[in-house]
């Protein structure tokens, strides 16, 4: 099973930006997709981006034209740029790589808090 390791969380004031960053202990290319989820608290874990092995990117509207979702294959690593954040974008953030078999490794986290 892929290791996954997210790092680049911290504390922001509000119209900050940080990049997350996901490094996993196998080849990226080899999963169907990876992505990036958040959590806060009392709220359900929900997704954020996800980036096919094709490079396809999806976005979830309340981060749309303010994160992007990048991935280098020769590194391993899937990034997350959050630019223009919000108190709202408070959360654990977890990336998640998914096989072709849909199978779904989680990361244990990186905290990113954004004040106001």
């Amino acid at each position: 099973q892929v290791q996954l390791v997210e790092s680049g969380g911290g504390l922001v004031q509000a119209g900050g930006s940080l990049t997350l960053s996901c490094a996993a202990s196998t080849s990226i290319f080899s999963f169907n997709a990876m992505g990036w989820y958040r959590q806060a608290p009392g709220n359900q874990r929900e997704l954020v981006a996800s980036i096919t092995s094709a490079g396809n990117t999806n976005y979830v509207d309340f981060v749309k034209g303010r994160f992007t979702i990048s991935r280098d294959n020769a590194k391993n690593t899937v990034y997350l740029q959050m630019n223009s954040l919000k108190p709202e974008d408070t959360a654990v953030y977890y990336c998640s790589a998914t096989t072709r078999a849909f199978f779904t490794s989680w990361g244990q986290g990186t905290q990113v808090t954004v004040s106001s």
